[in-house]
């Protein structure tokens, strides 16, 4: 199984950190497991273009963007790091975000 394949078989934020062998702290993934995910996503999409196409070099870009996502939560939190639609805005409201805008 390629490495690409490896990755499309994983579900949660822990299933993605412990394929990559990062050390986390299990509190912090609970309450920001969504967040994370999202914001790894998100760093892929911003390295497109850049990413190598060796197997080895592409685990090693993945496992440091993944590294970064989880950090931006340690270091801080959902509501600061904005990651969802619903924390951008500004007042509070109720807002509808379908389940489709989520994306891994």
């Amino acid at each position: 199984m390629s490495f690409l394949e490896e990755i499309e078989e994983l579900e949660s934020a822990e299933d993605f950190l412990q394929y990559f062998e990062l050390e986390y702290e299990p509190s912090i993934v609970h309450v920001n497991r969504l967040h994370i995910l999202q914001r790894f996503h998100d760093y892929l999409a911003q390295a497109e273009n850049k990413l190598p196409e060796d197997e080895g070099a592409l685990r090693a870009v993945y496992k440091q963007l993944l590294l970064r996502a989880y950090h931006d939560f340690v270091e801080s939190d959902a509501q600061t790091e904005k990651v969802f639609k619903v924390f951008k805005m500004g007042e509070p409201q109720t807002v509808f975000v379908p389940l489709g805008d989520i994306q891994l």
